[in-house]
């Protein structure tokens, strides 16, 4: 799995365009569950599932509140999995290793 990081909403726009399958990670430095979370998808990132998957990392500290709010966040971590374009999954708070892996599964 190849990991971004997006410093802006247009890194953040640009990533969704330019991969067919983009895993947002939506977090904050100092959240536990954020870096639950981390440890969660370090494990992910080598299965089948994640293979094709690109994983944005977009931190609120760096992009902005309002950024968040715009995209209808509510709490980090959230992970939204989106394909061509369009979100097709929302998860909110910390997920396990194998329900992100099977949100991954087409």
């Amino acid at each position: 799995m190849l990991t971004l990081q997006a410093h802006s909403a247009a890194d953040y726009h640009a990533a969704l365009r330019d991969h067919p399958t983009v895993l947002v990670d939506f977090y904050k430095d100092q959240c536990p569950g954020c870096r639950m979370l981390d440890m969660a998808l370090a494990q992910v990132a080598g299965t089948p599932a994640a293979a094709d998957v690109v994983l944005l990392k977009v931190k609120l500290e760096t992009v902005g509140e309002a950024f968040f709010r715009d995209l209808g966040l509510r709490q980090t971590p959230t992970l939204s999995l989106v394909r061509d374009g369009n979100e097709v999954h929302r998860m909110a708070g910390y997920h396990s290793p194998a329900h992100i892996e099977a949100a991954l599964t087409p």
